[in-house]
């Protein structure tokens, strides 16, 4: 008695969206323009967006990222807007030609410090992050939201339901 309605139940909550286990906790709700324009080192953030260069040191690896509002999943949102540039710095290497620009990158840690360095001809102040979590989102793929299915007569049998009802294989 009690399966049919906990089917739907799990279905449900199976469809909310949620961090993968190593974005979750709780962080600070500052973004990194604000980081920027104050002093806030040892706040715990987690911050995403867009990678725009790495740069590989003997023993850590730097991420420079065009921050972007997060999902409900720690997903960098697609706008077209941002909210700061920032550094994320985490030992090891990583590669350059994975971690390439444009990607989608979320990462968690400590803000450590800042650096200024320059975007065109601007003196720009990035926050920068001691990284605990480097998250690489898999790359979005474009679809086709059309539908391309067949549009005439419905002549046949069978189990495919078309606009004037079932038929099927045309064979």
């Amino acid at each position: 008695m009690r399966t049919p309605f906990l089917f739907p139940l799990v279905l449900a909550l199976g469809a909310c969206a949620t961090a993968p286990a190593q974005l979750q906790g709780t962080f600070s709700p500052l973004e990194p323009e604000q980081a920027a324009a104050q002093q806030a080192p040892g706040e715990t953030v987690r911050w995403g967006g867009k990678i725009v260069d790495v740069h590989t040191e003997k023993l850590f690896t730097c991420f420079e990222v065009v921050g972007a509002p997060l999902d409900s999943s720690g997903r960098p949102r697609q706008v077209d807007d941002s909210n700061g540039r920032f550094l994320a710095c985490r030992d090891g290497f990583y590669e350059p030609e994975v971690f390439a620009n444009g990607r989608e990158l979320t990462i968690s840690g400590k803000i450590d410090g800042y650096e200024t360095r320059k975007v065109g001809d601007y003196d720009y102040r990035y926050p920068r992050v001691a990284a605990d979590v480097v998250y690489l989102w898999p790359e979005r793929v474009d679809y086709d939201h059309h539908y391309h299915g067949y549009w005439g007569p419905g002549w046949g049998w069978g189990w495919y339901g078309g606009p004037w009802g079932w038929y099927g294989p045309w064979w």
